[in-house]
């Protein structure tokens, strides 16, 4: 590898269902990143609204064109000179055939051009108890390709729920991709449980840095006061590719800096090299 060390910043929000309110915070965090070192900032999934409402979310919604937080968000990536990951945002799309939206993710690179983008492939279509249930696809339309884009270094892109399907992951890094990207609004029943040990299960599993920056906290309702507020776990993670958590952003919004070494990838791939050792077989 080649790659020079990375500091990478994750930025850990808790936003409402208002993308106007949400906005300022996002971008002073992202400036605090920059400010303290960071050549490559992440941002969570969902970084413009945590939002179920459908009558709310046609209201306020955008196209990718029209967004003003993408805009906003490029025109900090150019001005501070950094790359950025917007975790995802939801978004109109102009397809006539699904009028459901996108949850897409975003590399933007240093010039504030968009280098890649990519759809959640995974639908949050779960019943995690009697009292609390969710239904992505009633709202998104899930996206159908993977994505591999040339950041800092190679990144493989995947938004919350995919952290569960791990071929997703090995098939990135088998593709080249040295960090992986989990932006999620992991809630607080399921984040308690499984987050900290997919994370690092994918991290183990490809030999790559693996890099979550998450929603936290008590979201608030300033569009539709009286629906019940949702809760998320928090506890951004950084990984490294011998599968150690190497950051935690706790359960509050803020910032978390962590330097990614190179070398940790070269030193894991080699010692486990089983991204080479997959045999065909027939079954089950």
């Amino acid at each position: 590898m080649t790659e020079a060390p990375v500091t990478a910043g994750l930025i850990q929000l808790c936003v409402s269902d208002d993308p106007e309110r949400n906005l300022p915070q996002t971008r002073a965090l992202i400036r605090e990143a920059a400010g303290r070192g960071a050549d490559f900032v992440l941002t969570p999934e969902a970084s413009n609204i945590l939002n179920a409402d459908r009558e709310t979310q046609e209201r306020v919604l955008r196209t990718e064109d029209d967004d003003p937080t993408l805009a906003a968000l490029r025109a900090e990536a150019r001005d501070l000179g950094i790359w950025l990951l917007i975790g995802s945002l939801s978004l109109k799309t102009r397809d006539a055939a699904d009028t459901r939206f996108a949850n897409r993710s975003f590399l933007i690179a240093p010039d504030g051009g968009i280098r890649a983008r990519y759809d959640k492939l995974h639908m949050f279509d779960v019943t995690v108890s009697e009292a609390e249930s969710y239904r992505e696809s009633a709202a998104f339309r899930p996206g159908d390709v993977a994505v591999l884009a040339q950041g800092p270094w190679p990144v493989g892109m995947t938004v919350c729920y995919d952290l569960r399907f791990p071929h997703l992951y090995r098939d990135l890094a088998k593709a080249g991709a040295h960090i992986l990207t989990v932006p999620a609004a992991f809630n607080d029943t399921t984040g308690a449980a499984h987050w900290e040990v997919l994370l690092r299960a994918r991290a183990i599993e490809t030999g790559s840095y693996v890099l979550a920056p998450a929603q936290c906290g008590t979201h608030e309702n300033h569009l539709c006061p009286g629906r019940k507020p949702r809760r998320s776990h928090g506890h951004s993670l950084a990984v490294d590719p011998w599968g150690k958590v190497i950051a935690d952003g706790g359960t509050e919004p803020g910032v978390t800096l962590v330097s990614l070494d190179p070398a940790a990838i070269v030193g894991a791939r080699s010692r486990i090299p089983s991204l080479t050792h997959d045999r065909v077989y027939s079954g089950p």
